[in-house]
């Protein structure tokens, strides 16, 4: 993971300016997320839900953790930081990629 880390309003924020060249991909499947859509398609069978709690955001919970993933509600805003909190949150399933 490549970039540098910002400290700003109190966030600290891993900051990438090659974002643009990052995608996420499902590694059993190394089909690579195009959509939420898609992303949703595969984060269900693992046990994480939408969570409708903030307008502005597309959130998912897993329900037998404290996890929740939070992304933009604009896919074209979706970053490489974005991608990295899915991975971590989903060992062996995502994967993080050149493109």
């Amino acid at each position: 993971m490549s970039g540098v880390w910002v400290f700003k309003n109190g966030v600290v924020r891993l900051e990438n300016p090659g974002d643009s060249r990052k995608v996420l991909v499902h590694v059993p499947s190394n089909e690579v997320i195009t959509s939420y859509s898609v992303l949703e398609k595969k984060l269900s069978p693992l046990g994480w839900e939408r969570y409708y709690d903030e307008p502005d955001l597309l959130q998912f919970h897993k329900r037998s953790t404290i996890h929740l993933i939070s992304l933009p509600k604009d896919f074209n805003k979706f970053k490489s930081v974005h991608m990295f909190d899915i991975v971590v949150k989903n060992r062996n399933e995502f994967e993080v990629r050149d493109m």
